[in-house]
């Protein structure tokens, strides 16, 4: 079988992105702790990502459907966010820091649902699944949180990250190049007075509450897991053993699930995804042992991604062609930056009143009225029928 450029490179730009945030996501705020910043400083300089991605994600998704390119889009969001991170890494003091951090992550973040509005758009066209080619950032994530520790351990430590995360970003640019932008026949460009149509669309910004709800569990667990963990004990390579157990156990589904997905409403998925992830808070909140905790993180493959890839493809058929961009990047920006904050910063307020267990406490909650969302809306929509 012939290999197809587009999907072979849209693959590898996925492997290599996310396998460049396994350095960031486990390691920055290590990193950080070697310049000196105290717990409280590397807490804000951490909430930075999800909080300028509410901005960033909607402003650069509204330009590349503007301009109806990703392509040379994201070509400059990279050269930006790398300035960024040249920046962070090579001066000192808070205030530089946190303006290097807000650069990187202005740039950096919106580039994710541009990528994965290019993937719906090239896959769809060639009949295969949007799974198929996000699968890759699942293995690229996972091989690096599995193999980092060791090769940091070998360079000479946590101060070595930026040159293991600079190697990793040659390749999303040489494979950018053979990457083509999908244009669908008489597109239009979009304009500002036409973005209306988004935020008039009852069902849309419904759903984007629903999975704003269902989301601010999962995130708070992402910024606070290996806090808890060390509490009960875990090491700091075991915190590495949950990110990658988490992130092998999504490639199975990324890779399978749009075999079966058809067959269901979206709604229908979501809620009893929902119902799956009020049950693994549950766990998370009874049980103490720190092994058990890190094994349950297999769980991802049956709460997150099966979440992400139902919400992409969900609006993908809300909103119209145009608007495809714009929409991944409203999705992800409720996912990464709202979430982001109400979960981290709930999280950490219940942790300190009331110990690592209650803000699962929260979680289970969250999730069951989500589960109640999910489901009622799609009673509703039948009911209509």
């Amino acid at each position: 079988m012939k290999l197809d450029k587009q999907i072979v490179s849209l693959s590898g730009v996925n492997f290599f992105y996310y396998a460049s945030s396994a350095i960031l996501m486990p390691y920055l705020p290590l990193y950080l702790q070697t310049k000196g910043y105290t717990a409280a400083e590397i807490g804000l300089l951490m909430m930075i990502g999800p909080f300028v991605s509410i901005f960033a994600q909607p402003f650069w998704g509204y330009v590349s459907d503007r301009f109806n390119s990703v392509k040379n889009i994201v070509f400059m969001l990279w050269v930006l966010s790398l300035l960024g991170s040249f920046g962070l890494f090579l001066t000192s003091g808070f205030t530089l820091t946190l303006g290097f951090i807000l650069l990187l992550y202005f740039f950096l973040l919106p580039s994710i649902p541009l990528i994965d509005n290019l993937v719906v758009k090239s896959t769809a066209s060639r009949g295969l699944s949007y799974g198929s080619v996000r699968v890759w950032g699942s293995i690229g994530f996972s091989g690096v949180a599995l193999i980092s520790g060791l090769l940091l351990d070998e360079l000479g430590g946590v101060s070595r990250i930026p040159y293991f995360y600079w190697v990793l970003w040659i390749f999303p640019f040489v494979l950018l190049a053979f990457i083509k932008d999908e244009h669908s026949s008489g597109q239009q460009r979009i304009t500002l007075n036409a973005i209306g149509i988004i935020f008039r669309s009852k069902s849309f910004l419904w759903f984007m509450l629903m999975v704003l709800i269902i989301s601010i569990p999962h995130r708070m667990n992402d910024a606070l897991l290996g806090l808890y963990l060390n509490k009960l004990g875990a090491t700091d390579a075991m915190v590495s053993w949950a990110w990658a157990i988490a992130a092998c156990s999504e490639i199975p589904v990324f890779a399978l699930i749009n075999r079966y997905i058809h067959r269901y409403h979206e709604l229908t998925v979501l809620g009893i995804v929902a119902v799956i992830y009020t049950i693994r808070w549950i766990l998370y909140a009874v049980i103490t042992d720190p092994w058990v905790l890190i094994g349950l993180q297999v769980t991802q493959m049956l709460t997150f991604a099966v979440l992400w890839i139902v919400a992409v493809q969900y609006v993908v058929r809300l909103l119209p062609e145009q608007f495809g961009s714009t929409g991944q990047s409203i999705l992800a920006m409720v996912f990464m930056g709202l979430a982001g904050i109400i979960g981290g910063s709930v999280g950490g307020w219940l942790s300190e009143q009331w110990g690592g267990a209650s803000m699962y406490v929260f979680a289970t909650v969250m999730s069951a009225i989500a589960a109640v969302m999910f489901l009622g809306t799609q009673a509703v929509m039948r009911g209509k029928v």
